[in-house]
């Protein structure tokens, strides 16, 4: 079975889907460049290389939310997720974030990873709610980073 018909809605994001995946991630980080002091990195991604790489994932028509995944060997990281601002308290963060298990799973991948920056409080209060497990804060350049992971049961 193809793992985006696990959620409905969400299928692999087209290179026709660039610019509406650019628009939901700038609608998603944007309001956090103040908060932070620089551009999220999600901000400053090649969509259209994300997109032809096989790694984003799109939820709506029109696009009202995302994921991008990256699949390694022991792990699939969860490089950015961005729900635009008007679809928020609606359940698309929930189906994204449950779809991401579901590939995990579908690739044979025990834990998906990934990472916020500190001064995102709201995720700080998030990820734990859906079973991610704070393991390290790490500074990388500019960026402040906690760093989570997720153990999947088989």
């Amino acid at each position: 079975m193809e793992d985006s018909a696990r959620e409905p809605g969400i299928r692999p994001a087209v290179l026709a889907d660039t610019a509406a995946v650019r628009a939901v991630t700038d609608a998603a980080y944007g309001p956090y460049i103040e908060r932070i002091g620089v551009v999220p990195q999600p901000m400053r991604a090649d969509h259209a290389a994300e997109i032809a790489a096989g790694r984003v994932f799109v939820l709506g028509e029109p696009v009202v939310g995302l994921v991008v995944v990256e699949a390694h060997e022991d792990h699939l990281f969860l490089d950015s997720v961005a729900v635009r601002p008007d679809a928020h308290g609606q359940g698309v963060g929930r189906r994204l974030l449950a779809f991401v298990d579901a590939h995990a799973r579908a690739l044979g991948l025990p834990e998906v990873r990934l990472y916020t920056n500190a001064l995102m409080w709201e995720n700080r209060k998030l990820y734990p709610r859906y079973g991610y497990e704070l393991v390290e804060r790490r500074g990388d350049g500019p960026y402040d980073r906690l760093h989570y992971r997720k153990r999947l049961a088989p």
